[in-house]
């Protein structure tokens, strides 16, 4: 069995071993990473003489060959106990051993125990002991399935999903809306040997709680009114290649234990079946929501956290990224088959100033709207006449004010009011920057509410609804 080397308490370089016992992450989500930098150490005396990662998965110690960690002692069981790193230390759990597992001289069934402790099983004494966690250097490449960029943040995004994506690691991708999760999901479904399967698409927020199971695993004909015939679910359907389940985080304290199952025992169970279904199913999940947060307040669970992020990835959003913009621009060019022409000048300049609140997304809307005003034949982009929403520019540059907070300087018309709770002074630019986008987008379809509300992806009632609150129409006119 493959071992990492031992080198003064580094990690081994990456390997497919690696990933999957230790797991991975980048550098912009490491803050909020499960804890990957420990190893389980086997002492002979003072000395180690092998080692393991501990990681997302639980690993088993025994004297079966197939166990992770294979200790040669005749006082140790085929399979003896199971480690699991947990946010509290190390979870021990004895497999109904013979001769026990010991902590400091008390024989336990399941305890967690902290960094630095030593268990000892049969006659083994193992440490857990910090460890580095292994660091990439950023890719070379500035492109990765659809995503594009130069940036130092997204080579190293890029570094991470060419290692992940052969790999059968479950990943966790973070990032804002707009930024690009899905387009990291089909990159690394499209990289690795399951591209032969399509990917299967889950969005969890638009689903609601009482048919997410029948989304995810399936229901036999008359499990549920209205269930007319049976479906396989997105489980079934994915197996051989990849589920993506994006905003997982919206899933229900149920469904993520559900969800638990499926990933630790690889099968499904239908809604209104009494057989369970043996599934093949990677899992790429998403978010745009902070889950290291949900999981202290008890709305995530810990182990469904854990079992997600092998590889722990984040999207930056374009705002922190702005020397990505030329090749960006470039790239969506390109999707069109037109030169764009230099890359620069003012209109990049007025790119720069904006604060992307809708990222890359945002982006290819207003480069699609300004196409859309050139007419037939188009421009190059130093011709093109480009609208940015008023408060993307003023949350750029907001003015400093009485009790408010500058984050750029410049004169913009929004200040970010630090006198305030939180959540207060984020409803005030959220209605800011509703009541300018709204006023924008009805102003370039002509005052128009139907074509405003196709633009904008809301629906025409709704969309009325909201020129109405914000006073920018009376009653019921265009």
């Amino acid at each position: 069995m493959h071992r990492p080397a031992l080198a003064a308490g580094r990690m081994s370089p990456i390997d497919s071993h690696t990933l999957l016992q230790t797991g991975l992450v980048t550098q912009s989500a490491r803050a909020r990473a499960a804890i990957r930098s420990c190893l389980c150490r086997v002492m002979s005396g003072d000395r180690a003489v092998d080692e393991v990662p501990l990681g997302a998965r639980p690993i088993t110690v025994g004297a079966a060959r197939e166990c992770d960690l294979v200790l040669a002692d005749p006082q140790v069981s085929r399979r003896h106990a199971e480690l699991q790193l947990c946010p509290d230390g190390i979870r021990v759990r004895d497999l109904g051993s013979t001769n026990g597992t010991f902590w400091q001289g008390t024989r336990l069934t399941e305890a967690v125990v902290p960094l630095g402790a030593a268990v000892k099983v049969g006659g083994t004494a193992l440490r857990f002991v910090a460890a580095d966690v292994p660091s990439i250097a950023p890719s070379e490449r500035r492109r990765f399935g659809a995503m594009v960029g130069q940036s130092t943040s997204m080579r190293e995004l890029f570094a991470v999903l060419e290692l992940a994506a052969p790999s059968e690691a479950t990943v966790l991708i973070e990032g804002e809306s707009g930024s690009g999760k899905e387009l990291a999901a089909r990159a690394l479904h499209d990289h690795s040997p399951r591209a032969r399967v399509p990917l299967v698409i889950v969005d969890c927020s638009a689903v609601s709680e009482n048919l997410i199971d029948s989304h995810l695993f399936g229901h036999v004909r008359g499990a549920f009114t209205g269930a007319q015939g049976d479906r396989k679910g997105a489980f079934v359907e994915a197996s051989g290649g990849t589920v993506f389940l994006d905003e997982i985080g919206e899933l229900s304290l149920p469904a993520q234990a559900k969800l638990l199952r499926v990933l630790e025992a690889s099968t499904v169970q239908p809604v209104g079946s009494d057989r369970p279904v043996k599934v093949d199913t990677r899992v790429v999940a998403a978010t745009h929501r902070d889950l290291p947060r949900m999981v202290e307040e008890k709305q995530f669970r810990f182990d469904l956290f854990y079992r997600l992020a092998v590889v722990h990835v984040a999207i930056p959003p374009l705002r922190d990224r702005l020397e990505d913009l030329p090749e960006l621009v470039r790239h969506f060019y390109e999707g069109r088959g037109v030169d764009p022409g230099p890359v620069a000048g003012e209109n990049l300049t007025r790119l720069e100033r904006y604060a992307w609140p809708g990222n890359v997304r945002e982006l290819r809307n207003v480069l699609e709207r300004a196409w859309t005003m050139a007419g037939p034949g188009g421009a190059g982009f130093a011709g093109l006449k480009l609208w940015l929403d008023p408060a993307g520019m003023a949350a750029a540059r907001p003015t400093a004010e009485a009790g408010a907070a500058p984050a750029g300087g410049g004169d913009g018309l929004l200040a970010i009011d630090t006198g305030q709770p939180f959540k207060e002074a984020k409803e005030k630019w959220l209605e800011v920057f509703e009541r300018h986008y709204l006023e924008g987008v009805f102003a370039s379809a002509g005052r128009n509410i139907s074509r405003a509300s196709v633009h904008a992806g809301i629906n025409r009632r709704h969309f009325r609804n909201l020129l109405r609150k914000h006073g920018i129409i009376d009653g019921d006119g265009e």
